[in-house]
């Protein structure tokens, strides 16, 4: 970046609805892993910054959680978790998959987000599966039910106009100095990004076979003297049934999962790991407050 450029910051919040892209199109504008992505809806709890430059703007994006119709405590806690991220945003960048179109849950996104004065752009994601013509009567259909600045027409899979969108979103950044180095891509402690990594890993190897309700904490971190690191992490599900699944015959499905989760960890850190996992039954986590506070969510009380 050239002395005499003036720099620019700000938020920027990806909403949608669960398996809109949001994961993914943010590991795209950051150029790394910052997110976990996963087929399974509602893999995002918590928001997760990620941070890119583009020029002399830093955008701080924040991925979101999937906003859909809550039906326990912590689906409402992740969906408050999704528009609170919007509401303290300077810009809304709604992620709408073309396949789905406007369904019940985009329209349900489309009519709060009219009432709000943020600045906002559309992006329609996964482009790759529809015609030309039947995506521009779908950014036309949108526009008519909530305004927006902007249209982008993207592929967060494959990088198709992320770029391009990049760049439109560092012009709406506002004067001012950057919030972080120009090196830090996450705002994530690696203990936290550590356990949502495991987590995915537990989806991709048991995606039909598990309720989404399952966490995981990661309970130590040691900095060992060859500059390894030994890290704990428990993973509570809230059946014995659900533990011996995560664990498989002879142990072999915990085994997996541990090594695909060692190896993404490591490349994380940037050092060597030794990964241990432990599996909990805990049937009641999903109404204990301290385990809300370890996601990053606020506590719903009702």
């Amino acid at each position: 970046m050239s002395e005499d450029q003036t720099t620019r910051c700000g938020f920027v919040a990806l909403i949608g609805a669960p398996n809109a892209g949001k994961s993914t199109l943010l590991n795209a504008l950051v150029g790394a892993k910052v997110s976990i992505v996963s087929r399974k809806v509602q893999t995002t709890r918590a928001q997760v910054r990620g941070i890119a430059l583009h020029g002399a703007a830093q955008i701080i994006f924040v991925d979101t959680p999937g906003i859909f119709a809550p039906k326990r405590r912590l689906d409402r806690a992740m969906v408050t978790s999704a528009w609170g991220g919007a509401s303290d945003a300077d810009v809304v960048c709604l992620l709408i998959d073309a396949r789905k179109g406007v369904d019940e849950e985009a329209r349900t996104i489309l009519e709060k987000l009219a009432q709000t004065t943020r600045r906002r752009t559309l992006a329609l994601n996964k482009i790759d599966t529809i015609e030309n013509t039947q995506l521009l009567a779908l950014a036309k259909e949108i526009n008519e039910l909530c305004s927006f600045e902007e249209t982008f027409m993207i592929s967060a899979l494959h990088g198709y106009g992320v770029e391009r969108l990049k760049e439109k979103l560092a012009g709406m950044m506002k004067p001012g100095p950057w919030l972080y180095p120009e090196d830090q891509i996450s705002d994530a402690p690696l203990r936290s990004l550590a356990a949502e990594i495991t987590r995915e890993k537990i989806f991709e190897r048991l995606h039909d076979e598990l309720p989404y309700q399952i966490t995981v904490e990661t309970d130590q971190w040691k900095n060992q003297p060859d500059g390894s690191a030994r890290i704990e992490q428990t993973i509570y599900v809230t059946r014995e049934g659900h533990r011996k699944i995560v664990l498989g015959e002879g142990g072999r499905t915990i085994k997996s999962i541990g090594s695909a989760a060692r190896k993404d960890i490591a490349e994380a850190a940037e050092q060597k790991v030794h990964l241990f996992l432990f599996v909990k039954v805990r049937e009641n986590w999903i109404d204990d407050p301290e385990r809300y506070r370890e996601m990053g969510l606020d506590f719903p009380r009702e």
